[in-house]
C-alpha cells in the first residue's frame, strides 16, 4: 500500500504531514464484492493477523499496510516464482516482507530497505525469527544509496516506497535483475488519480503516471497492471 511516506526515503514526520494533506481511499470495488473476495481468499497467518492488528492500533495511516488480500497475492506470486533473492524497497511494519518470504527458496534471502527508524521496534518484534534464520536482511537507510551496493541476479523486486522515486528505483534495479526476473510496483493506480487531470502540485500522481508510461514503453520488459486494491504493476524482465 502507499507505505511510501515513512518508507524507503522518508521518516515519521513526513508520514504525519502526508496524512494531513492526502486522505487515502483505494476503494474501487463495491464493499460487498470486496468482502466476498476476502472471504474467498486464504486467511492470514496468526503472525500476520497480529501484525495487522497492532499496526492499526499503534501506527499512523495503517491502510499503508499491504493487508490480507494483497498480502495473499504477494505470497502466491512468491510461491510461483520460488525466488532465491528478493529485494523489497519500503518495509513499513513488515507485513509485505513476511508475505513475500513465504514463497522464498529454502536457501533464499529477502533484503528489505526502509528509512523510518521509528518503526524499528515493531520490525524487530515481527521480523526477528526470519532475521535470525537468515531469511530476511533488514536495512535501515536510504534505498537510493543502498541498492547500488547490492549483488546482481535478483529474482523478485517489490517497490512500495516514495512515489517520486519509482522510476529511479526501477532504473537502479533493472540491470540487477536476472533475465526472467520480476518487479512488482504497488499503488500504480493511486486511488484512480492517474486517469484524472493532474494538478501541478501533485508530484506523487505525476510520478506514478510517468512511471506507468515508462514501463509500458520499455522494450526490456513485459508488464500487466493488476487492479488489485490500489493497483499492482507486475513486470517481467525479458
Amino acid at each position: 500500500m502507499p507505505k511510501s511516506f515513512g518508507s524507503a526515503s522518508t521518516n515519521g514526520k513526513t508520514i504525519a504531514t502526508f496524512a494531513l494533506k492526502h486522505p487515502i481511499y483505494m476503494d474501487f470495488l463495491d464493499p460487498v464484492l470486496d468482502a466476498y473476495a476476502h472471504t474467498h481468499t486464504s486467511p492470514e497467518t496468526d503472525v500476520l493477523r497480529e501484525l495487522n492488528r497492532e499496526t492499526h492500533l499503534k501506527v499512523l495511516i495503517p491502510r499503508m499496510l499491504s493487508g490480507h488480500l494483497q498480502g495473499r497475492v504477494l505470497s502466491m506470486i512468491s510461491y510461483m516464482i520460488r525466488p532465491k533473492y528478493i529485494l523489497e524497497i519500503g518495509t513499513y511494519t513488515g507485513y509485505s516482507a513476511l508475505c513475500l518470504v513465504e514463497g522464498l527458496h529454502p536457501d533464499g534471502k529477502l533484503i528489505t530497505i526502509d528509512n523510518n527508524e521509528e518503526l524499528k521496534p515493531m520490525l524487530d518484534k515481527y521480523l526477528s525469527p526470519s532475521v535470525k534464520s537468515g531469511k530476511i536482511d533488514l536495512r535501515i537507510g536510504d534505498a537510493m544509496k543502498i541498492i547500488p551496493t547490492l549483488l546482481n541476479d535478483i529474482d523478485l523486486v517489490f517497490i512500495d516506497a516514495d512515489k517520486e522515486n519509482y522510476s529511479n528505483y526501477f532504473n537502479l534495479v533493472i540491470d540487477k535483475i536476472r533475465p526472467g526476473g520480476f518487479i512488482l510496483a504497488d499503488n500504480v493506480l493511486w486511488s484512480g488519480k492517474v486517469i484524472q487531470p493532474i494538478k501541478d502540485s501533485d508530484a506523487d500522481t505525476r510520478a506514478l503516471f510517468e512511471f506507468n508510461k515508462k514501463i509500458q514503453d520499455d522494450t526490456r520488459v513485459e508488464n500487466v497492471l493488476l487492479p488489485v486494491r490500489d493497483g499492482l504493476m507486475l513486470i517481467r524482465k525479458r
